[in-house]
C-alpha cells in the first residue's frame, strides 16, 4: 500500500503595488537620469555663465555612477553623459545648417565619453582610483582631439576653467593638467562623501582611504595657488599699443559671405573711423592694427579694387595692419590666409591656417555627407591647410598668429610662442554661428591660452565677440555682438616660458601613461578573480 503526499499548488508572487513599481522605475532610471545632469553641469561650467565650480560636483555624479559599474554600464552611462554634455555645447553647430549635423556631431563626440566612462567603471575598484579615473578622463579628451578628421578638441575641460580658481594649473601643464585637475577634485569629492557616509553607517572611520579621497579634492587648489606665481601680466620686453578691428557684417548666418564687398568695406571704414580719432587725440596711435578672419574674402591679389580699399584703409592709419583674406589660386584648393600689410610697400608676408575646419572648410566624404545634408554644397571649393607657422614682425613685435578654429588645439599656439611670439592674435570669424554661444565659449579659450602661455592675446572678430586680454587671462576689453568698434589697448610684451610651453605635450603624454597603467592594473585583477573564480 502506498503513500501518497498532497503538495499544495505554487501561488504566484503577489502582484507590486503601485508605490513599489514606482520605486523600482526610479531605481532602474536613477543612474542614467544622474548620467544625463551631470553632462547638463558640465555644459551650465562653461562660459558665458561664470560657473566653473559647477564641474566638480559634476564629476562627483559622474563618480557615484560609474563606480563598480560593469564596463558595458558604464560606457552607456558615459554616452549619456557626453550626449547631456555636448548637446547643449554645440547647438550652435547647428544654427544655420539645421539640426542633422548637430545632433550626428554630438552622437559621434559623446562615444569618446561613453569609452571614458566604459574605462572609468574599469579603474573604480583600484586603490586611489580618483586619480586613474581623472586620468582616463584626460586620455578620452587626447583622443577626441585628435581623431577622426584631425580631431575636435571643444568641450574640453580647462576651457570651461576660465574664471576658476585652477586656471593657474594652465601655466603648469596646459589644457591637460588643467582639466586632470577638475576631473581629480570631482572624484575626489564623491570618494570622501562616499567614505564618511561608510564610517556613519559601520562606525568604523578609513582613515588611510579617507586621507587619499581629501587629498585628491584638495591637492588642485594647493597647485593652483603654488602655481600663481608663473601668472603674470608684468612687462618684460616693454609694451604695444594694439588695435582690433569689429568692421561687423551685413547679416547674418552663412549667406554673410554673398556681401563680401560690403564686410571688406565695413572693416576699411572702421579703420578710417579709428584713423580719424587718432588724428582728433580721441585714442592712442597703435603700433599695429588687427583685422579677423575672413575681413576680406575677396582676394586682394586678384581684386584690383578690394586691394585699393584695402591699402586705403592702411595708408589711413598709417601703421602694419594683419587682413584676415580668402586666396582664390587658379588651381588647387583655397587659402586662409592672414596678409601683413605694410602702409607703405603693402602686402609683404603671409600666413596660411594650418588646421581648416572638416565639414566647415572643407568636405570630408562630399557625396555620402551630401545625402544627408544639401548645405555641403555652400562649400563648393575646400580649403587647403598651410604649413608653417605663423608669426609676424609688426613694427618690431613678435606676434603669433592662430586663426579661429585653431586656438582649440593645444600645438597651434605653443608653436607660435617657441618660435618667438611676444604677443598672440587669434582673429576669428563668428558671424555663421549667429548670437549663440560660440563666441564666448572661444573667448574663454584664448583666456585659457593667454594663462598656459604667458603672453597676452589679442581676438578681433568679424562679429563680436572681440578683446584684448592680459597674460593673466584677464579680458580688459571687449566688444558687443554685431556691433562696429576698434578696441585700442596698450599691452605687455612677454619673453618668458612657462613650464606648460616648455614641456609641450609632456605632461599629457604622462597623463596618458597613468591611465593605461591604471587600465592594465585594473584588467590584470579581472584575470586573476576569473581565475580564482574558475
Amino acid at each position: 500500500m502506498s503513500a501518497t503526499m498532497t503538495v499544495p499548488d505554487a501561488q504566484p508572487p503577489a502582484p507590486a503595488s503601485g508605490g513599489e513599481r514606482r520605486v523600482r522605475l526610479l531605481r532602474r532610471l536613477g543612474r542614467p537620469a544622474a548620467a544625463v545632469l551631470a553632462g547638463v553641469l558640465l555644459f551650465l561650467s562653461f562660459p558665458p555663465r561664470p560657473l566653473w565650480w559647477l564641474a566638480i560636483p559634476a564629476f562627483a555624479l559622474l563618480g557615484w555612477m560609474l563606480r563598480g559599474r560593469r564596463l558595458r554600464a558604464g560606457f552607456g552611462l558615459g554616452y549619456l553623459a557626453g550626449l547631456g554634455f555636448l548637446a547643449p555645447l554645440l547647438v550652435w553647430t547647428g544654427e544655420e545648417v539645421g539640426p542633422v549635423p548637430w545632433l550626428a556631431l554630438v552622437a559621434a563626440e559623446a562615444v569618446f565619453v561613453g569609452a571614458t566612462g566604459l574605462l572609468t567603471a574599469a579603474v573604480s575598484r583600484l586603490p586611489a582610483w580618483p586619480v586613474f579615473a581623472a586620468a582616463v578622463w584626460v586620455a578620452g579628451e587626447a583622443a577626441r582631439a585628435r581623431v577622426p578628421f584631425g580631431g575636435f578638441p571643444w568641450g574640453k575641460m580647462a576651457f570651461g576653467q576660465a574664471d576658476g580658481f585652477l586656471l593657474p594649473l594652465a601655466a603648469v601643464g596646459g589644457t591637460p593638467v588643467l582639466g586632470f585637475a577638475v576631473a581629480l577634485c570631482g572624484y575626489g569629492l564623491y570618494e570622501a562623501v562616499r567614505l564618511g557616509l561608510t564610517a556613519r553607517r559601520t562606525g568604523t572611520l578609513p582613515r588611510g582611504p579617507l586621507a587619499a579621497a581629501a587629498l585628491a579634492l584638495l591637492a588642485p587648489f594647493a597647485g593652483a595657488a603654488a602655481a600663481l606665481p608663473l601668472v603674470s601680466d608684468a612687462p618684460e620686453e616693454g609694451t604695444a599699443t594694439v588695435a582690433a578691428i569689429q568692421g561687423n557684417v551685413p547679416r547674418l548666418g552663412l549667406d554673410f559671405n554673398a556681401q563680401r564687398r560690403a564686410v571688406l568695406d565695413n572693416h576699411a571704414d572702421r579703420t578710417r573711423q579709428l584713423a580719424a580719432d587718432v588724428a582728433a587725440g580721441k585714442e592712442k596711435k597703435p603700433d599695429f592694427v588687427l583685422w579677423p578672419e575672413n575681413s576680406s574674402d575677396l582676394d586682394p591679389y586678384r581684386n584690383p579694387d578690394a586691394r585699393e580699399v584695402i591699402d586705403g584703409a592702411v595708408r589711413a592709419i598709417g601703421v602694419p595692419t594683419v587682413i584676415g583674406a580668402v586666396l582664390t589660386p587658379d588651381t588647387g584648393k583655397l587659402r586662409n590666409t592672414l596678409i601683413q600689410w605694410d602702409p607703405e610697400r603693402g602686402p609683404v608676408a603671409t600666413y596660411d591656417k594650418r588646421h581648416v575646419q572638416p565639414f566647415g572648410e572643407y568636405i570630408p566624404m562630399r557625396s555620402l555627407v551630401r545625402v544627408f545634408n544639401k548645405d555641403v554644397d555652400r562649400v563648393s571649393r575646400d580649403f587647403g591647410p598651410g604649413s608653417a607657422v605663423g608669426v609676424f614682425d609688426l613694427a618690431g613685435t613678435r606676434v603669433g598668429l592662430v586663426t579661429c578654429y585653431e586656438a582649440a588645439f593645444d600645438w597651434a599656439a605653443r608653436d607660435t610662442v617657441t618660435d618667438g611670439a611676444r604677443l598672440i592674435s587669434v582673429p576669428s570669424n563668428n558671424a555663421t554661428f549667429g548670437r549663440s554661444e560660440m563666441t564666448y565659449q572661444q573667448l574663454a579659450m584664448s583666456r585659457v591660452r593667454a594663462v598656459e602661455h604667458s603672453r597676452a592675446v589679442v581676438v578681433p572678430v568679424t562679429s563680436g565677440v572681440s578683446a584684448i586680454i592680459r597674460p593673466d587671462g584677464t579680458v580688459v576689453e571687449q566688444t558687443r555682438m554685431f556691433t562696429p568698434d576698434a578696441l585700442v589697448d596698450e599691452v605687455p610684451l612677454r619673453s618668458s616660458l612657462t613650464p606648460a610651453t616648455r614641456l609641450g605635450v609632456l605632461p599629457e603624454c604622462l597623463l596618458l601613461g597613468g591611465g593605461a597603467a591604471g587600465i592594465v592594473w585594473a584588467a590584470a585583477l579581472r584575470v586573476r578573480r576569473r581565475g580564482a573564480a574558475a
